[in-house]
């Protein structure tokens, strides 16, 4: 093959050249390189291309500052929560094959389950002693698969909160997971025997209900511990503010979302200035368990865990049927006791008679209507009905000191109170802060630089107790 070459003389005619190419071999060789070239700064580019939109994601994920997002396969913590999904997966069927019948012992409480799956490692500590809490609040171990399991992907919740740690929720948000210091989990198991026994004594405890303790750790990754919990705020869909209360003043304001914004904003005290908390006959109720709950805390040491409460407003059938005397005998069936605590036999749904010490609430109908009001009489526990209420577990269990409420007809019951015009959902968070050496300095340091004003870093007695006046400041 040969190029044709045009060359031009002085006197303007032109003469056409044929020239053999012997470097048309070369040619080809540097056509291929170019090609190779161009497809590497092409790959190249589409790289950055990709790790341009995941830094712009995560900036617009910032700058909205809170809210809940799917974590979808662009997500970058998409793998990272398939692992969580099929690893957690398989160490709850664990728990179906093999359902513990006895009397919880010291080596369920110590129990490690490690499991190895492809490309991940992952562990359940006390295994045996979760399933049996979770068959006490009436969560069986498949509805608990599934929701951990399910096909939608995980939530990623962005919070205001100072903690590095990662919140995440499972598609139907009743299930909340989140990362934790080892540390923390270490205080956890602890006293997990003391939590059960807690909870146990007291059913409709504000504390929030742990579901289970696990480890994960990737391949050339550092392992990471994180908990499961039962949501406080399920479900979401017409709540209408949401409070992180710690019963102080220093940092305790956040913006407000814009008006018509779809961004979860979680509110402080400064917040809730001018709000109460309108709960009728279930006040005395609420205080009093913030007083139990808070002195179990105090008994532990920690301080900074925080009160959290949302509310929407109740439907006019909503407010209608709450006092109906049908709805009250339902909620009350629905309260009964049945089996024994979790270190016992599995019981069946959490009792919720409503007592304050020996008083027993009990509902008069309003003649010619189908309303009722509930009033407190003294005496012993009483029945519903022909039902009994499970005299000789609740003698066990002296049943005085429960502060047992009557349990909404609700799913999420455990942490949601009806109000007359509103329904809250409220529960103690974050309880593994412990008063230490370095918050005994931090409450030093605070004291001098916040004098006058109200900190959170405060001795556990302080705290508990700066805590339950909050609530009795604003509750009616």
């Amino acid at each position: 093959m040969a190029r044709i070459y045009a060359l031009q003389s002085s006197t303007s005619s032109c003469e056409l050249w044929m020239i053999p190419n012997f470097d048309d071999g070369r040619a080809q060789r540097n056509s291929a390189e170019i090609s190779a070239k161009t497809e590497s700064q092409d790959a190249s580019m589409t790289q950055r291309s990709a790790a341009k939109r995941k830094f712009l994601w995560r900036v617009r994920q910032k700058w909205k500052l809170l809210g809940l997002f799917e974590i979808d396969r662009d997500h970058e913590f998409y793998e990272f929560t398939c692992m969580l999904k099929e690893g957690l997966t398989s160490a709850v069927q664990v728990s179906i094959d093999n359902p513990h019948m006895g009397i919880l012992s010291d080596p369920d409480f110590g129990a490690v389950l490690t499991q190895i799956h492809k490309g991940f490692e992952m562990r359940t500590f006390a295994g045996p002693v979760f399933a049996k809490y979770r068959s006490m609040l009436g969560m069986s171990e498949k509805e608990y698969q599934q929701s951990l399991s399910s096909e939608g992907f995980y939530l990623q919740f962005i919070s205001n909160s100072k903690s590095k740690a990662n919140f995440f929720l499972t598609n139907d948000k009743r299930i909340f997971l989140k990362t934790q210091e080892k540390r923390e989990i270490k205080f956890l198991l602890s006293n997990l025997r003391s939590y059960i026994q807690h909870m146990e004594k007291y059913p409709h405890s504000l504390l929030v209900k742990f579901l289970g303790v696990h480890s994960i750790k990737i391949a050339r990754g550092r392992k990471k511990y994180f908990i499961i919990m039962q949501s406080v705020f399920y479900p979401d869909e017409r709540i209408v503010a949401r409070y992180d209360i710690k019963g102080c003043q220093v940092s305790r304001w956040t913006e407000p979302a814009p008006e018509g914004s779809n961004v979860i904003v979680v509110l402080k005290d400064l917040n809730f200035e001018g709000n109460t908390i309108s709960l009728d006959q279930q006040r005395s109720w609420l205080v009093r368990q913030m007083n139990v709950d808070t002195e179990y805390l105090r008994s532990l040491n920690v301080l900074d865990y925080s009160l959290l409460v949302a509310h929407q407003p109740l439907h006019l059938d909503e407010r209608r049927q709450s006092w109906s005397f049908a709805n009250i005998i339902l909620r009350t069936k629905k309260s009964m006791v049945s089996g024994a605590s979790p270190t016992a036999s599995v019981g069946s749904p959490v009792p919720g008679l409503v007592e304050e010490d020996t008083a027993v609430l009990v509902a008069e109908t309003v003649s010619g209507t189908d309303e009722c009001h509930v009033k407190e009489i003294p005496g012993p526990t009483a029945t519903v009905g022909s039902d009994s209420i499970g005299s000789s577990e609740l003698n066990k269990a002296d049943p005085a000191t429960q502060n047992r409420r009557l349990l909404p007809n609700f799913r999420n019951s455990l942490h949601v109170i009806d109000g007359a015009q509103s329904r809250y959902f409220v529960g103690i968070i974050d309880i593994f802060t412990v008063y230490g050496f370095r918050k005994k300095l931090e409450h030093l340091w605070k004291s001098i630089r916040y004098r006058g004003q109200s900190f959170s870093t405060v001795s556990p007695d302080q705290y508990a107790k700066r805590l339950c006046q909050w609530v009795e400041d604003h509750t009616a």
